[in-house]
Parts: structure tokens; sequence; C-alpha cells
């Protein structure tokens, strides 16, 4: 029978001495570990950089398509135009209750209700002081149509989305 020995336990003759931890301060291990700090802190910036670069690369992205979206809906709304026109064209002539002409009046409600919808606002000032960024002057009125500089007649409605004009109203203005 043999006595075990604890295995935690180990003779002093077989253990391993540690080697002692060199001093900073010697060997140029202090100037080795203050290049791996700066070389450390140059990856951290150059990543810091590449995520902010890829971040404005993403919002930049977000922003030409909202604007490219913006610019296509625009497209299609000036080619939605002469429609608008025309079907203000066909109610100008009431016909009291013919069914031809309540379909024309709902569709036109519809229209201008789906364009107001996307933020496309008329521009019909009659009576206001001409602004040659909203309007054409395409005829004179008479000075008894009103104070001089304003417009006095509305040819053709003009139409704005948001601060953009898509069509410049067509106006009458009184000279002055």
């Amino acid at each position: 029978m043999s006595k075990k020995k604890p295995v935690d336990q180990v003779p002093e003759d077989q253990t391993q001495e540690q080697p002692a931890q060199p001093e900073l301060e010697g060997n140029g291990l202090q100037e080795q570990l203050e290049a791996a700090h700066q070389q450390r802190d140059e990856y951290l910036q150059m990543a810091q950089r590449v995520q902010a670069d890829f971040d404005n690369f993403r919002r930049r992205n977000r922003q030409v398509a909202s604007e490219s979206f913006d610019d296509g809906a625009r497209a299609f709304i000036k080619t939605l135009l002469p429609v608008v026109d025309n079907l203000e064209r066909a109610l100008l002539e009431e016909r009291g209750e013919d069914p031809l002409y309540t379909g024309v009046q709902l569709v036109h409600r519809q229209l201008m209700d789906v364009l107001s919808h996307r933020g496309v606002q008329p521009i019909s000032r009659p009576g206001e002081a001409f602004d040659p960024t909203l309007e054409d002057a395409v005829a004179q009125g008479s000075p008894e149509e009103g104070e001089p500089g304003t417009v006095c007649d509305v040819v053709l409605k003009g139409y704005k989305m948001g601060d953009t004009v898509l069509r410049h109203a067509m106006v009458r203005v009184v000279p002055g």
C-alpha cells in the first residue's frame, strides 16, 4: 500500500521557477510598450474615421435616394397638369344633374385630393402683387381692373410642390 501525496502539493525539488518579471525600464521594453500604445491609438483613430466616413456615406445615399424620388414625383405630376387643366375646362359649363358632368366633378376632386396629399398646391393669386417667381405675365389688363402691378386675371393656374414651382401661373397684370 502506497500512500498517495495530495495533488496540490508538489515536492520542492520538482517546482519550476517562474522567470522574474523584467523591469520595464530596462532592455527597451518601455519604448516597445509606448510604440504599441501609439500604434493602438492610430488604429483606433483610423477605425473611428472609417466609421464616420461610412455614416456620412449612408446619410448621403439616403438623401440622394429621397431627392431622386421627389424629382421623379415632380416630373410625373408635371405630366398630369394638362389633365387637370382639361378636367377644369370640362367643368366650366355647369350641366346640373347630368351624370357625365357629375362623374367629371368626382374625378377632378379625387385627382386634386391626391395632388394635395402629395403636397401640390395651385398658384392662383388674383388681386395680389405680381410675383415673377410664381407667375408669368402673358398679357396686360386695364387700369380699371385693379391696382398697378397686381394680377387681374389668371389665364392658366400654376402649381407648386413645396417650395418648387412645377408650372408658373399665366396671368394678366395691371400695368403700372
